[in-house]
């Protein structure tokens, strides 16, 4: 004999499935286009007060501080950044577990895998300040935040290209060897657009050029591109899983 196991008072666990690869590209693709309409509605509707400095030269782009500190754009980078971070999180421990399973525990690769996890959180941690706490609010925390972020993000990238050097040595998967390839020139571009965007930024407030700032605003933008682009590598890391959510009530004896 068949029961409802409503009727019982034993509910059907609701499972939900999602590719881990569209988890990856929400969590890039939100700051992402987070960023581009905050840039855009600035240039469009607040040039002068986005692209304005203390030397009072012309400038023709908003720095990304600039840019997410006036309204709406504030609340647009705001919502897009709070959405994300929980995805950011569940990534970053994926990584770690991943890394587990890779490494024995004794090995030093093991140990730069909680390293690893440590600055990840940091990264997700300095992005969450500088956005919550806007330069035309408190300009020192929002400054710790983005030193913080740039800081954390720097060392989690060169831990990661070590820890992918390790594996694809010892992996027969091509796109192991990929993931690799692109991590580490991804890598080299982070690092090499941010001396240009401090090389500018430090050009700008010492001899006050026209164009400097606007530079160092392009290449604070190429900064935050590229390091996007690292972390979305992870879809070639685990292309082949998904997240579960499952929801499930417990049993009411009435």
């Amino acid at each position: 004999m068949l029961h409802d196991s409503n009727v019982l008072g034993h509910e059907r666990p609701l499972v939900i499935r999602i590719s881990f690869t569209s988890c990856v590209l929400g969590t890039v693709c939100l700051p992402l286009l987070g960023l581009i309409t905050c840039v855009f509605i600035s240039s469009a509707f607040h040039f002068e007060d986005s692209t304005g400095t203390h030397c009072q030269v012309p400038n023709y782009l908003p720095s990304i501080s600039a840019s997410i500190s006036l309204s709406p754009e504030c609340y647009i980078w705001r919502f897009c950044i709070g959405l994300h971070s929980a995805p950011r999180f569940l990534v970053a421990f994926t990584y770690f577990k991943f890394y587990k399973t890779r490494f024995n525990s004794k090995s030093p690769e093991s140990s730069l895998s909680c390293l690893n996890l440590a600055f990840s959180i940091s990264e997700n941690l300095g992005l969450l300040l500088l956005t919550y706490v806007s330069s035309s609010e408190t300009y020192f925390v929002h400054k710790e935040g983005f030193v913080l972020f740039i800081i954390s993000s720097l060392i989690y990238m060169l831990i990661t290209c070590h820890l992918w050097k390790a594996i694809k040595k010892y992996s027969l998967s091509s796109g192991d060897a990929k993931s690799h390839h692109w991590k580490v020139r991804f890598l080299i571009l982070n690092v090499t657009f941010c001396a240009f965007a401090g090389f500018f930024y430090w050009k700008h407030n010492m001899y006050c050029e026209s164009g400097s700032y606007t530079f160092f605003a392009l290449f604070e933008y190429l900064v935050v591109f590229s390091n996007m682009a690292f972390h979305l590598t992870a879809v070639w890391d685990f292309k082949s899983q998904e997240v579960m959510i499952i929801s499930s009530s417990e049993d009411k004896d009435f």
